[in-house]
């Protein structure tokens, strides 16, 4: 079975389907890349997996809770399926350390000495553990994102959602957050990804999921759909980003 089973997903913005019948299904520890041209559909398909919009029809369900929304509220879901935004959404007149706790601490009513010993855990594997007590204003950009990641795994989600999480990055900051979040695929963590980083998608998904117009156009591990996307659209799109230099330059510095 698999951990997160998508059917027939269908959403609506007006009279614009953004989704149009998404079925999808999601293995424990694989790591999905979801590609496609800008407004194709992939925010928004994570976003309803978070339950921050609301779908006109279909099914999510998480092994082991049931459907999402239904047997198991938003609230509780996001406490499994954690997700980091391209904005980095900390709280500015907190600091690292109390961002990070807030959630545990107020939705999983933790005690602060158990989720600060994880969260200094996290600050360390990604390098920013002496600017545990800074604030949102005195970090980088990529600082932020790390923060904004360490932040989510402090919740102890099962699945991961990373929504164009480098977009708002100057290009020499994107690699200290793709490095996390590729350490966390070693891991095991069962991730959805949304990026436009192509040498970065080939490096780190298991799968590549091809959308376009709110559909699933193609699907395929991603040696062969970089080297030999199967449907002309997939071709195209390929073609415009010039994948093969930019994913070049990503792995050489792997």
């Amino acid at each position: 079975m698999a951990l997160l089973e998508i059917k027939n997903l269908v959403k609506n913005y007006g009279e614009v389907t953004a989704l149009n019948g998404i079925d999808l299904s999601v293995k424990k520890g694989e790591v999905v890349v979801i590609l496609g041209p800008s407004g194709c559909g992939k925010s928004t398909l994570l976003r309803c997996i978070n339950g921050l919009e609301e779908i006109k029809s279909g099914e999510l369900t998480l092994q082991n809770y049931g459907k999402l929304g239904k047997d198991i509220s938003w609230v509780e879901v996001r406490q499994h399926i954690g997700m980091v935004f391209q904005s980095y959404e900390l709280f500015s007149h907190m600091s690292v350390i109390d961002n990070i706790l807030l959630g545990p601490m107020k939705v999983q009513k933790r005690k602060r000495e158990e989720v600060e010993k994880q969260a200094d855990e996290l600050l360390k594997r990604v390098g920013l553990y002496d600017r545990k007590n800074a604030y949102p204003r005195e970090l980088s950009g990529g600082q932020k994102q790390r923060i904004a990641i360490v932040r989510s795994l402090c919740m102890n989600p099962e699945i991961m959602l990373f929504d164009e999480v480098t977009a708002a990055l100057d290009p020499e900051m994107v690699r200290e957050v793709l490095d996390v979040i590729l350490n966390l695929a070693k891991e095991g963590m069962t991730m959805l990804i949304v990026t436009h980083e192509m040498g970065f998608a080939r490096q780190v998904a298991d799968r590549i999921v091809f959308m376009d117009k709110g559909e699933i156009i193609e699907q395929d591990i991603p040696e062969y759909f970089f080297t030999n996307p199967k449907t002309d659209r997939a071709k195209a799109f390929l073609n415009i980003l010039n994948y093969e230099s930019r994913g070049t330059d990503y792995e050489q510095n792997i």
